[in-house]
This record gives C-alpha cells, structure tokens and sequence, in this order.
C-alpha cells in the first residue's frame, strides 16, 4: 500500500470517533455505550501506535486524530450532562484541557512567532484523555468513581495546560533565538 493510501486509511480510521459520537447520543443502552467508548479507545490507540511505528505521521493526522478524539469525549460527556448523569461543574472540569489547548492551538497559528511550534501529545495529555475515558466509562458502570475521576481529571488537566504551555514558549524561545522555521513535514500525528 502506497504512503498516500495508508495515510488516507489513518485519517479515515481517527474519523470514525465522529459516527461513534453520533451514536453515542444516539444508543441509550448502557452497554452500547461502553461498546462505543471502548471502540472510540482501541481506534485512538491504534491509528496512533500504527502512525508511529510505521512512520505515517502527517500534518492532516496530527489535526485529524485529537479533533476526533476531542468530538467523541466532548459529545459523550455533554450527552451525561443533558441527561443528568453529569452535572455542568463536573462537564466543565472533564473538558477545561481540551477547551485550553483547543485555544491555545488557534492561539499558536494566529500569532506569527508560534506558528511554527510543533504541536505533539505529551504524556500528562495522553493521562488526561485516559481519564476523561475512565469516567466515562464511570458514569455507565460505576457511578461512585465519577467525583474522584472529575477532581483527577481536573488535577492532571491543569498540569497538562501547564506543561503544554512551557512546551511552546521554550519551543518559539528556542526557534526566535536560533532564527530556524520548522518545516511542515516535521509536524507529527498526535496519539
């Protein structure tokens, strides 16, 4: 299979959260739903693992992927809330990492020095997003364990902000001081 294709495949692969949501809304069964989020997980996992193991990242992937990731969470969580399994304290906390780096990204391409910052997942963001699965997953199977996964979420999530943030000021400190420009094809997929 061609590089082309295989990254068509991969971008198809992160765009099938965005069905998955609409089901989502769609399914009340409690058990279709874990089928969903489980599925949302294991396709996440593995676009990104087969991304980079098989050294397909692309600029499209590293957009294509988190906003998938992002529409799935953010739908599946805005659904508990309406149906008032969630209250919107609790919504608020589970998506504040996905709205701030949400801005920071637009942020980053409207303000000439940032645009050339590479964006990719750091390790507190991969916590939080395995989180934010968990109390999803909570909410269905163990209602007990949503409040401790909110304030765990909420905790990791500020301290994702903060890493994501020193990341591109030391990353546009460092490109300003040595005058380079990253080159587009350096931008890799987001797992």
């Amino acid at each position: 299979m061609s590089r082309r294709a295989s990254l068509v495949l991969l971008n198809t692969f992160s765009l099938t959260r965005l069905p998955l949501a609409l089901l989502f809304v769609w399914l009340e069964s409690p058990l279709a739903r874990v089928l969903l989020v489980v599925i949302a997980a294991l396709t996440d996992f593995l676009d990104g693992w087969i991304a980079r193991h098989k050294h397909l990242e692309s600029y499209w992937g590293a957009l294509i992927d988190p906003l998938a990731d992002r529409a799935f969470v953010m739908v599946a969580l805005f659904t508990f809330m309406v149906e008032g399994r969630l209250t919107p304290l609790a919504f608020g906390v589970l998506v504040v990492r996905d709205v701030a780096t949400g801005l920071a990204f637009i942020v980053t391409r409207m303000v000439p020095r940032l645009r050339p910052v590479r964006f990719q997942a750091r390790m507190l963001g991969k916590v939080v997003t395995t989180l934010q699965l968990a109390a999803l997953l909570a909410v269905l199977l163990a209602p007990g364990l949503v409040v401790p996964l909110v304030v765990a979420v909420g905790l990791m999530s500020l301290a994702s902000v903060v890493d994501y943030a020193a990341v591109v000021w030391r990353s546009a400190a460092r490109l300003s001081a040595g005058g380079a420009r990253l080159p587009s094809s350096s931008r890799r997929r987001v797992a």
